[in-house]
């Protein structure tokens, strides 16, 4: 959106209107749609220096808004990440292959600016929305933003990847336990019976699932469930390095780790190498996305894969089948595979 100040040459955005304001974009956006969940004196400001500037949406937004015009809006948690970076690849592909463009917004895991996007996808009336991770990551919705989604599925069908409850939205998720099913029983399988979690958080669904279904799969094999095992805090380098030092103070050691992601798994190899140890030698390493982090690790990273290419046609293929008005499950799950590597390897008898 833009528009030219009176008698200068500076454009005016909707960034501006808000800044001026002392509002979000998100209210500017609300307020240019007349949607009714904006307080009355918010309202008034934002309409007062709408109109002061004849502030009216650009060509482009104005192009998006035509359905001719075919537009899906995909919001990624931070295409930083090559997680997150490899999903949106595969679906603007799977996208272009159907007559669709893409729209990405990137949130940078900030609750403020996703909600932002989410407007502004909105206020552009593209087709439909892929929300990769963010909110729908919570492992408890949070309540405002799944009222404001309400609103949104009413005229724009919205995909995330993980949930969002009380909302109409469709989910295709990755099938988390699946995935630590993969990893335990590979551990398992070769004679891995201590093995600690290093890096995630537990106010996440699928760090969450993992946990859960971990402690089964212990259970199940009757083996111990070690509290000092389970290392979380983030989902980064960092965060796998420095958990990886705590586990070096346990009176008794994994033989192996599994890394909530190949960041955290690049980490946790790190430490074992500076505390004069080897993977697989001495412990061994598994970890959650094979992206191409894992591939570049020495050893190579034994991995989780998602399958991109076939996430990402699921992903659009909903988008496309709610704008079409098909029937299509609510639900859906993504199953992994294991991508074995150097990394593992047979446990040895004596501990660390």
């Amino acid at each position: 959106m833009e528009n030219r100040k009176s008698g200068e040459n500076k454009v005016i955005t909707i960034y501006d209107i808000a800044s001026e304001a002392g509002v979000s974009v998100a209210t500017v956006s609300r307020v240019l749609t007349n949607n009714a969940n904006v307080r009355p004196e918010k309202k008034e400001k934002v309409q007062q220096l709408i109109d002061k500037y004849n502030f009216k949406p650009n060509a482009m937004a104005r192009g998006l808004t035509d359905p001719k015009n075919k537009v899906i809006g995909i919001i990624a948690a931070d295409v930083r990440n090559v997680y997150y970076a490899n999903i949106f690849v595969a679906c603007e592909t799977e996208a272009r292959k159907a007559g669709y463009r893409v729209l990405l917004c990137n949130s940078l895991g900030e609750k403020e600016r996703e909600e932002e996007q989410l407007e502004m996808l909105y206020e552009q009336r593209v087709g439909a929305i892929i929300q990769l991770g963010g909110k729908a990551d919570d492992l408890a919705s949070d309540v405002e933003y799944a009222e404001r989604v309400n609103l949104i599925t009413n005229s724009i069908p919205l995909v995330v990847t993980g949930k969002l409850d009380g909302t109409m939205c469709y989910q295709v998720q990755i099938d988390a336990m699946k995935a630590m099913d993969l990893a335990m029983e590979h551990l398992i399988d070769l004679g891995h019976k201590r093995v600690a979690l290093v890096g995630g958080r537990m106010d996440v669904l699928s760090t969450f699932e993992k946990l859960q279904r971990y402690r089964q799969i212990l259970k199940n094999y009757h083996l111990d469930y070690h509290e000092e095992y389970i290392r979380t805090g983030g989902y980064d380098y960092k965060t796998g390095y420095e958990e990886m030092n705590e586990l070096f103070q346990c009176s008794r050691m994994p033989t192996a780790v599994i890394a909530i992601n190949d960041y955290a798994a690049a980490g946790v190899a790190r430490s074992i190498i500076e505390h004069g140890c080897r993977v697989p030698d001495d412990i061994s390493v598994i970890s959650y996305d094979n992206t191409e982090v894992a591939q570049l690790l020495t050893p190579r990273m034994t991995s989780i894969d998602y399958r991109y290419e076939e996430f990402a046609g699921k992903l659009v293929g909903t988008a496309l089948a709610a704008i079409a008005g098909k029937s299509i499950p609510r639900i859906q799950l993504q199953t992994p595979d294991l991508v074995v590597r150097e990394s593992t390897g047979t446990a040895k008898n004596s501990a660390v």
